[in-house]
């Protein structure tokens, strides 16, 4: 053994060929934290000092081959002065550009993912080889981030400015064949043959047929483009990435301007701008929300898997009521790989289920994402039924009929009849209390929320709804059908409206009284677009359906009359009596027509601006600043009272229900994480301007304690 550490290995193969290994002790995966960078210094030195060494291959001894840079140990790092952390990054970049220099050939054998700093460490080798079925990029920008480990240097040099950039600015993982043809691997072969050809490329590299010298040049060179191709190549690219990646995320530029700056420079020197830049984008907010979001995900995941060990094997699922939310219930779980049961008890509810689950996975088809065999595959799992025949089967059965309590009091009941005793039974309802449904229910241990957030398929959040007399079993059986079906399960308490629309429906208050001074909806939207929603309240309001938000206000205002209840008429109220229902039926707060593709858009409309003066209590001049808060300080002080109450568990979870469930801008990490950007202390005093608005913009005691304390909710 030529090294042993925790993390890596380098031991003798055959012929002066060595093997450094990365298997990182106690890990199911391999990352590039402090201990494995440490080690790889000293494996290095090690290699340097042995003579008798004449090739290195680099391999993995997880089922990954490394994922990356550890986050949660880098992020502290951050916080350094700029001077310390632009130190610190080159004395890494050290290390590979080390392991770049070594005076044998290298080969790196890539047998599963390798991503971040872990393909970083592949570009540093002469030569890659790599299993079909492994995948690698560059996804720091998710991160708000750009690579720091020599990826912005290494990467144009290996497989062209174009293609580097294309890679870097969209953090897209690539598949082996993809990579084979830019020239990021040299080779790709099954996984079984990995070892054998990578021993085979360094020894050919060893007796000379390879130029291992002349490979590795370029990576030490600047960029082979003259003046004239790079500001051709570089002023498109940050055009166009720029209008992709929108106002708020920096990062996919600044990556394609370091790239720029360091174009007629030679490794050594391109590393430090790099470096420069990296730690730029580190300490932007952006970068903080975005890593903070990370480590949230990291966490419900976490909190989702201690659910495994008591939840249930879903086989056979059943969804109760078709039509395009029980079509996408039956598309999602389908396409997953668990067969549904999708009963209705009328016959077109049951083709239009069908027809949205065969759209959905037509899409996937036309996108290259399924093949038509595959597709088959997942309508035939669909079952469509008008009765309980097969329900005796069911492990689990979704409901998603009218939402209306008396309604889904007596399916659910006739359901638990007719399914085995330990069949879990969920409500997709959105706003009607678990605890008041389950009485209806002999089991009302068996049987707990699962709502959906429309559309299904695109929406990644499900709200495991715990009722008071919900068991464990029937919440961790949940959890894992909603993983298993793709999406990210939050568990949260009972109450009107559960985590999200509780949250919703004070930021629409916001909007209300925005509307009631007589301000133009078509400019909030446009503000709070800015601001980085998906789409404006008004919008949202039209799309989510006008009805929709009717009944829903009607509930929240009851469940919470000391703050949520409306006096008088709202523009809400407006639209619904004057049918304007929003999107399905063409007329809300805009109207709708079809473009070329068939899709709505939406144009004003003279008239909801006649019917808006109703509602017009006095004229008030406010600013874009104002309509910003009018419509946030609401939305954050319910969803620290979520957090306060208990409804869900932690400052975590509830910025990620809102990121998922409603499309909170991530690149500000959501509701809580906002509060802390601006300081809760600021915060509270921002909210108490604001006051005489009514008790939804009030801060609780609790968060005027913490205000107090100088506290926050992250970190």
């Amino acid at each position: 053994m030529i090294y042993e550490g925790k993390a890596i290995t380098v031991k003798a193969l055959e012929s002066g060929i060595v093997e450094l290994k990365f298997d990182l002790k106690g890990e199911s995966v391999n990352k590039f934290n402090r201990l494995t960078l440490n080690e790889l210094r000293q494996s290095v030195d090690a290699i340097k000092a042995d003579g008798s060494i004449k090739g290195v291959i680099v391999t993995s001894g997880k089922d990954v081959f490394i994922v990356g840079a550890d986050i949660t140990e880098f992020v502290d790092n951050f916080k350094l002065p700029d001077a310390e952390l632009v130190a610190g990054n080159l004395e890494a970049n050290k290390i590979f550009s080390d392991f770049e220099d070594l005076n044998v050939p290298t080969v790196v054998a890539i047998n599963g993912i390798a991503l971040g700093g872990g393909f970083e460490m592949c570009l540093a080798a002469d030569y890659r080889v790599m299993a079909d079925s492994a995948k690698v990029g560059l996804p720091e920008v998710k991160l708000g981030l750009y690579p720091g480990f020599g990826g912005t240097v290494r990467l144009p040099r290996v497989i062209g400015t174009d293609n580097a950039v294309e890679w870097i600015a969209s953090g897209k993982e690539n598949r082996a064949d993809d990579a084979l043809k830019v020239g990021a691997v040299d080779a790709v072969v099954s996984g079984d043959k990995l070892q054998a050809a990578a021993l085979d490329l360094v020894k050919r590299a060893i007796s000379g047929e390879l130029d291992y010298q002349a490979k590795r040049q370029p990576k030490l060179d600047k960029l082979k483009l003259n003046a004239i191709e790079q500001m051709m190549c570089f002023e498109t690219a940050k055009g166009f990435v720029a209008g992709q990646a929108g106002p708020n995320y920096p990062a996919p530029v600044e990556a394609i301007k370091t790239i720029q700056k360091a174009a007629n420079f030679g490794r050594d020197k391109a590393l430090e701008v790099e470096a420069a830049g990296f730690v730029k984008l580190a300490k932007t907010p952006v970068a903080a929300s975005l890593i903070g979001l990370f480590l949230n995900d990291q966490e419900l995941k976490k909190k989702a898997k201690h659910h495994d060990e008591i939840a249930k094997d879903v086989k056979l699922a059943a969804v109760l009521g078709a039509g395009i939310m029980g079509g996408g219930i039956a598309y999602q779980s389908a396409v997953k790989g668990t067969p549904i049961l999708m009963k209705d008890i009328r016959e077109d509810g049951i083709q239009m289920g069908l027809n949205e689950a065969s759209k959905l996975l037509g899409n996937r088809v036309a996108k290259g994402r399924l093949t038509a065999a595959k597709m088959a595959e997942a309508l035939n799992a669909i079952r469509p039924t008008l009765s309980y025949g097969d329900f005796g089967n069911v492990d689990i059965v979704v409901e998603a009929v009218v939402e209306n309590p008396k309604v889904k009091q007596a399916v659910l009941a006739e359901v638990e009849g007719l399914v085995k005793d330990d069949a879990i039974l969920t409500s997709n309802t959105s706003t009607i209390s678990i605890s008041l449904l389950a009485q209806a229910l002999k089991r009302p241990e068996n049987f707990c929320g699962m709502h959906f957030f429309n559309p299904v398929h695109m929406m990644p959040l499900v709200e495991v709804i715990r009722g008071e007399k919900s068991g464990d079993v029937a919440i961790a059986t949940t959890v894992a059908y909603a993983k298993k079906m793709g999406k990210t399960p939050v568990v949260v308490n009972d109450c009107p409206g559960f985590l999200v629309n509780r949250v919703l429906f004070p930021y629409f208050g916001g909007f209300s009284k925005l509307l009631g001074f007589g301000v133009d909806f078509v400019r909030i939207d446009k503000v709070m677009e800015k601001f980085g929603w998906p789409m404006g309240p008004a919008y949202l309001s039209d799309v989510v359906g006008i009805d929709t938000g009717h009944h829903g206000r009607d509930v929240m205002a009851e469940g919470f009359p000391d703050r949520m209840a409306v006096e008088g008429r709202t523009a809400v109220d407006v639209m619904y009596e004057a049918n304007r229902l929003g999107q399905k039926n063409g007329k809300g707060f805009y109207a709708y027509e079809m473009d070329k593709r068939g899709k709505p858009k939406k144009v004003t409309d003279p008239q909801a601006y006649e019917l808006l003066k109703s509602i017009v209590s006095e004229q008030r001049e406010v600013t874009d600043e104002d309509i910003i808060n009018f419509m946030m300080i609401p939305l954050c002080l319910e969803t620290v009272r979520c957090l306060e109450d208990g409804i869900v568990e932690t400052a975590a979870e509830a910025d990620m229900g809102l990121i998922y469930g409603i499309g909170f801008p991530p690149f500000r990490g959501g509701a809580l994480r906002y509060i802390d950007s601006l300081g809760v202390a600021e915060f509270v005093a921002l909210a108490d301007k604001y006051a005489d608005l009514g008790a939804l913009y009030h801060p609780t005691a609790k968060l005027r304690e913490m205000a107090a304390k100088g506290q926050k909710f992250f970190g």
